[in-house]
């Protein structure tokens, strides 16, 4: 394990005014996306629209990393470049999303010691596939994958875990078996030079308040950092992508937005070590506007965070830019993503301003 390394790269993900861009929508969600705006999908039509995308002018400046699919990294820009080698030409490191998607909890078949494990969860709990072949779907397991990618310009990988908030939910095994998932991504990712962005997404649909929310991510945090350590996970050379301390989106009870700010915070002053290399949030349904606000307020409070609290959002940056590309065309698709990025980009100092985001 190169630590200098992973530590440099985490460093240059969460540089002051940079955070990443999550351009990896499977091919599935990325083609609905573009049918949602009146779009036909292809495998070209998926490239031509990222491509778009990567080559705005100036984007550099706001995106220190772009987290690509496995159909993405493989693919071209419009002038025939290989995408990880632009986005390297650009200042911008290629990441790569390695989880291959989740499963029901209940179906997966857990081995330990060679012996079947029976899990102990919920109905409608999830599990993050990846780790493991999966010659039917046409997946290596997860150590060849990451040489591959590494191989190819991959700095850093993105592995994502859901956690739902329910009656009786999140499960212990549920919380368990994400978490010991999520380590043991991380350490493969590591011994093959990646940095892994630890994406364990409590999510916002639901009638819970705020207080559940926090009280359900710091158990799944705290949890999670104890595999790393059992693991051998470097924590100065991984990213954290946590969700927000939001209320679900069916609670009557909504917190403002410094409020979500100062909750979210202090969950994580609770619940993260001061090593781990840097905080970059999902926007998880939230607004482009929210997400925005949201990060700004925890970047302004009068607070000595121990990490650099950025961004790593897909929608939030894309939304504008996806409707753009559809109505308007390239230049204004590139406009309205570039603005969004600038508008995040000052909301990692504090410094973000609701009227020039608005005029």
């Amino acid at each position: 394990m190169d630590r200098a390394l992973l530590e440099a790269t985490a460093a240059k993900l969460v540089a002051p005014g940079k955070g990443i861009l999550a351009a990896d929508e499977s091919n599935g969600t990325m083609s609905k996306r573009l049918e949602g705006v009146g779009l036909e999908s292809s495998e070209e039509a998926r490239r031509a629209y990222r491509a778009n995308l990567f080559a705005t002018p100036g984007c550099e400046s706001a995106v220190s990393g772009v987290i690509l699919y496995d159909e993405t990294i493989r693919q071209n820009m419009d002038d025939g470049t290989p995408i990880p080698e632009y986005l390297t030409s650009r200042g911008i490191i290629p990441g790569i999303k390695v989880d291959t998607g989740t499963k029901d909890l209940s179906e997966h078949r857990f081995q330990m010691h060679g012996e079947e494990v029976e899990i102990d969860c919920l109905p409608g709990e999830k599990i993050t596939m990846g780790i493991a072949a999966e010659p039917e779907n046409g997946w290596a397991d997860l150590a060849t994958r990451c040489a591959e990618y590494r191989e190819m310009g991959a700095g850093f990988a993105k592995w994502r875990a859901v956690i739902t908030i329910g009656d009786g939910m999140p499960s212990g095994g549920c919380i368990v078996y994400n978490a010991m998932a999520l380590a043991s991504y991380a350490n493969i990712c590591q011994q093959n030079g990646l940095v892994p962005i630890i994406e364990p997404e409590v999510l916002m649909e639901g009638s819970h308040d705020a207080n559940r929310c926090r009280e359900v991510t710091s158990e799944v945090l705290e949890k999670t950092w104890d595999f790393c350590k059992s693991q051998g996970v470097h924590l100065p050379g991984v990213l954290l992508k946590p969700n927000m301390i939001l209320a679900g989106n069916a609670c009557a009870t909504q917190l403002s937005r410094r409020e979500v700010a100062k909750s979210t915070v202090d969950c994580l002053a609770e619940s993260v070590p001061h090593d781990v290399g840097g905080v970059v949030f999902l926007s998880g349904g939230q607004s482009d506007e929210d997400a925005t606000f949201h990060l700004h307020f925890m970047n302004e409070m009068d607070v000595e965070h121990p990490w650099q609290l950025s961004y790593s959002y897909g929608r939030a940056l894309q939304a504008a830019a996806l409707k753009a590309w559809a109505e308007e065309g390239a230049e204004a698709s590139q406009a309205a993503f570039a603005h969004r990025a600038k508008m995040n980009s000052l909301a990692r100092s504090g410094d973000y301003d609701w009227e020039s985001d608005s005029a």
